[in-house]
């Protein structure tokens, strides 16, 4: 019998808190790829699934894991601890790439919408999952760009038909009295649905 044939489950088996910090202090970008790769068991392996996810997270974390790698994880995992880590990251590119990724826990949308990079800001701003409360705030936000605020300025309408009527018409009457508003904009929303929209959007028309 071979040595490796001989040798016990604990003996071929690295615990997962070994491992984890291994990959976290990695310095090796060939391994940190091959695990940002790697394919998840299937989740009827609850405990290999588990495993895995675990240390993905170690890898998220790693600033040597080649930037393709974060930016895939980024736009892939679903797994907020994942995610968490590569909100965090330096590269905007990571961070632009989290901010889309509508697998996203709502509050971390909401954070990358407080990001110092305006570009992660406004494609948080744009993720499906971003809370009403958030969208509110970027509508009102002087930095938010025309090009999102007239993303903004279609909720109640075209952009959600069914959300709350009360928040849709917060966020656009908010749109209506940005500074950065188009001209254009601020026109249609004058013949808004809503009393609020069409008084604050027809004042901004009266005093320009």
């Amino acid at each position: 019998m071979t040595e490796a044939a001989s040798a016990t489950p604990t003996q071929q088996f690295e615990a997962l808190t070994t491992v984890y910090e291994r990959l976290r202090h990695s310095t090796d970008a060939a391994e940190l790829s091959e695990f940002a790769r790697r394919p998840l068991p299937d989740k009827s392996d609850q405990s290999g699934y588990s495993r895995a996810t675990a240390l993905l997270e170690a890898v998220a974390g790693n600033p040597h894991t080649p930037l393709e790698d974060r930016i895939f994880l980024a736009q892939t995992m679903p797994f907020p601890n994942i995610l968490v880590k590569l909100a965090q990251d330096e590269s905007v590119e990571v961070r632009k790439a989290v901010a889309a990724n509508e697998q996203d826990k709502n509050w971390l949308v909401g954070r990358l919408t407080k990001d110092e990079s305006p570009e992660v800001r406004e494609i948080a701003l744009r993720n499906a999952r971003t809370s009403w409360k958030m969208r509110l705030e970027g509508a009102q936000d002087p930095r938010t760009s025309p090009e999102t605020l007239e993303f903004l300025a279609g909720f109640g309408g075209e952009r959600a038909p069914g959300g709350p009527d009360v928040l849709t018409s917060m966020i656009r009457r908010a749109v209506a009295l940005n500074p950065n508003t188009s001209p254009d904009v601020v026109s249609r929303l004058a013949s808004d649905p809503s009393p609020e929209v069409r008084n604050a959007a027809q004042r901004r028309l009266a005093t320009r």
